[in-house]
């Protein structure tokens, strides 16, 4: 658990400059592991190691009559990137939205200032042309 807390603390700094508390966020990760219709987790180990990992959460798309995943909280290890670790987790994701019909697809947010991440998603045939994402957070 301590390692999901403290990569998604290093992800908020990373991309966002922002200090979270680890009290609040492993509340928040022990939330959806109790409860998996707020979401479910992705971990990436190599050689025994954990990686990587990111979340998935719900939409129900009433235009396409399907769930459309959201990815969140995607980090990987600075030891580990350029190596692989989040193409293969993005491609287990298209895997198995591809082998499900009642999933729609996938769409994830980026900071606008986060251009290293929008490189990457892009690499990995997303668009980011379509929507833009507003917010009213508490």
């Amino acid at each position: 658990m301590s390692v999901l807390v403290n990569f998604q603390q290093r992800l908020a700094l990373e991309t966002e400059n922002v200090q979270l508390d680890f009290a609040t966020v492993e509340q928040g990760i022990r939330a959806m592991f109790a409860d998996p219709t707020k979401g479910m987790y992705f971990i990436a180990e190599v050689d025994g190691e954990v990686a990587g990992c990111h979340s998935i959460t719900y939409e129900w798309s009433d235009w396409r009559n399907g769930m459309v995943w959201w990815l969140q909280s995607v980090y990987i290890s600075e030891k580990f990137r350029k190596h692989g670790v989040f193409k293969a987790m993005f491609e287990n994701l298209k895997r198995l939205i591809g082998n499900d019909p009642k999933l729609a697809g996938l769409r994830l947010y980026v900071d606008k200032s986060n251009l290293r991440a929008q490189h990457v998603y892009q690499a990995m045939g997303m668009n980011g042309e379509h929507y833009r994402v507003f917010e009213l957070m508490k």
